[in-house]
Order: structure tokens, then sequence, then C-alpha cells
């Protein structure tokens, strides 16, 4: 089964839509985007998401400190890095630990064993961005990649193209934000869509 994250959670009503749709991750933002909450705010949003599903932090070039202390107060279940971090950067931390790689061409999925993680997430790359950009990349280009760890697929996913994404990557996850926003908010019928899609997918595939 695919499962699904739905990213950038700012709004009580937002964690009230990731519980109703059951979601399998919900993703906070401790990075510099206009996703990114405060620790007090993401402390009361954390407190509100349903219990079977899964709490990720992202973070971008952070320290150490910083994450430890934001991952124990809310009880993130995942660390995803999506900054320039080096493979020992990412050990010694008690909970399951994902690497952004911003995809541009085969060569930049050179290192992607280098870093002793859970799982390797997938996104296009922008200049200047560490992600979130709304966009997406050739696919074809992840064809022979082979990884002993979760592969999560993100960038420019929507309800319209997320079966196709996932028909040609076969990811552990996808991974979506501004593909279920209107007006950069949260909006629960395109997340409902998008939810609908990868479970009917996962059913027709079966």
């Amino acid at each position: 089964m695919v499962r699904i994250k739905i990213c950038g959670l700012r709004r009580y009503e937002d964690v009230d839509y990731i519980n109703e749709l059951q979601v399998d991750y919900a993703g906070f933002v401790f990075a510099q985007s206009p996703r990114r909450i405060d620790l007090d705010l993401a402390k009361r949003l954390a407190a509100r998401v349903n219990g079977r599903i899964k709490k990720v932090g992202v973070f971008v070039n952070e320290r150490r400190d910083v994450i430890k202390k934001i991952c124990g107060e809310l009880g993130l279940d995942v660390l995803q890095f999506h900054g320039d971090e080096y493979p020992d950067d990412l050990l010694g931390y008690e909970v399951e630990v994902w690497k952004a790689v911003r995809v541009k061409d085969k060569a930049s999925l050179t290192a992607v064993h280098e870093y002793r993680v859970d799982g390797i997430l997938v996104d296009a790359s922008a200049a200047g961005r560490y992600g979130g950009t709304g966009q997406s990349f050739d696919w074809n280009i992840l064809n022979g990649m082979r990884l002993n760890v979760k592969l999560i697929l993100a960038g420019g996913l929507n309800p319209d193209n997320v079966c196709l994404a996932i028909k040609k990557v076969k990811p552990y996850a996808v991974d979506v934000s501004s593909g279920v926003e209107t007006g950069g908010y949260k909006d629960f019928e395109k997340m409902k869509r998008f939810v609908e899609r990868v479970r009917n997918f996962e059913r027709d595939a079966g």
C-alpha cells in the first residue's frame, strides 16, 4: 500500500482534514517557507493529530539541539532533512530519518547511498530553493535506481497526476503540499480527491 503524507499543515482545520481522511503522515515545516510554523503552534497542532498518523518534522540546515528539542516536545515520529546535511549529520537520532534529494538529472542521485537513513525523499530541483516548489521532475530519471530504504516521492504531485506517478515510480509513499491547496491554504476537497485516487489506484492495481 502506498502511504500518503500531507505536508505543510498550519491550521487546526488542516489537522482535522487529515484526521478525517486518515492519511499516514502529517508534515510540519520548521524551515523557511510560507508554511513554516513556530514551536508553540506546532505543539497545539501535533496534539490534535490522530494517534494513528505519524508526525513528520521538516528541517533545513538546522542545529541538532533545536531539532532534538522540537522532536521531543512534539513527539515526532520522523525527521525529514531538506538541506545540505552531510551523511554524519543525520546519525544519532532516536526516530526515523528521511533525507530529501533534489533531482535534476541522474547525477543528482549519486550521493543517495552515502546516507544511512530510513528513507530517501526525491523532490524537484529549483535554483535557490530547498523544496516545496510545487514543481514536478522527470520521473524517468529514477529508472534503475535501487534503494534498500523507503522511497518517498514529492514534487508537483496533485490529484490529477498522482496515479501516473505511482505507476511509474512505485514509491513507498507520496508527499503532497501545494498540490492540495487553493490560495495557499489546504483545500479539503482537493485533499479528499488526492487520497481517494491513491486508495482507489491501490485497490484497482491489487
